[in-house]
């Protein structure tokens, strides 16, 4: 199966700091999406600290088709200490309804991969919601690996204050 062409109603653009108020509706929109709209607490005041402040924790790609907000891809960079290079990490993609089977996703992940390797990143990581009609699409149209479980750890909550306290 073959990528979709780009059309040319499409444009992918870095977000700017303008664009935090769709930003943060696009994740409460991804939030309802997945089944879980209490989950999104990010504000705009966090966003905009966050992803264009002087230092950065994230950066943001802005998907408009015909000049209306489509979707967006909020990605970061890691770092592989053996292979000494950066990674480029997708935590979010999201294709608002209206907006879906135009290759808007397909091109957001393109443009991530060129990102990646402009940035002579070693690997393109995220995360994806298995089974879902989107996820599998991505991982049967580019060979992406899916990881086993178990190998990501998270900390949050009482257990990061405990292991900080010691």
């Amino acid at each position: 199966m073959s990528l979709p062409s780009i059309d040319s109603d499409l444009l992918i653009r870095e977000a700017a700091p303008g664009d935090v108020a769709e930003i943060a509706a696009l994740i409460r929109e991804l939030a309802i999406y997945e089944k879980e709209p209490d989950a999104a607490l990010a504000t705009e005041a966090d966003l905009l600290r966050d992803g264009f402040g002087p230092e950065p924790y994230f950066r943001c790609l802005m998907a408009e088709w015909q000049g209306q907000v489509a979707g967006f891809a909020l990605y970061f960079f890691q770092y592989s200490t053996w292979e000494g290079r950066p990674a480029l990490y997708l935590e979010d993609l999201f294709v608002r309804e209206p907006f879906r089977k135009r290759g808007i996703g397909v091109a957001l992940f393109r443009k991530l991969a060129q990102i990646a390797l402009d940035r002579n990143c070693t690997r393109f990581l995220g995360l994806g919601v298995d089974g879902t009609r989107p996820a599998l699409y991505f991982n049967n149209t580019t060979g992406a690996l899916v990881l086993p479980e178990g190998l990501n750890r998270r900390l949050s909550g009482n257990a990061l204050r405990r292991l900080a306290k010691g």
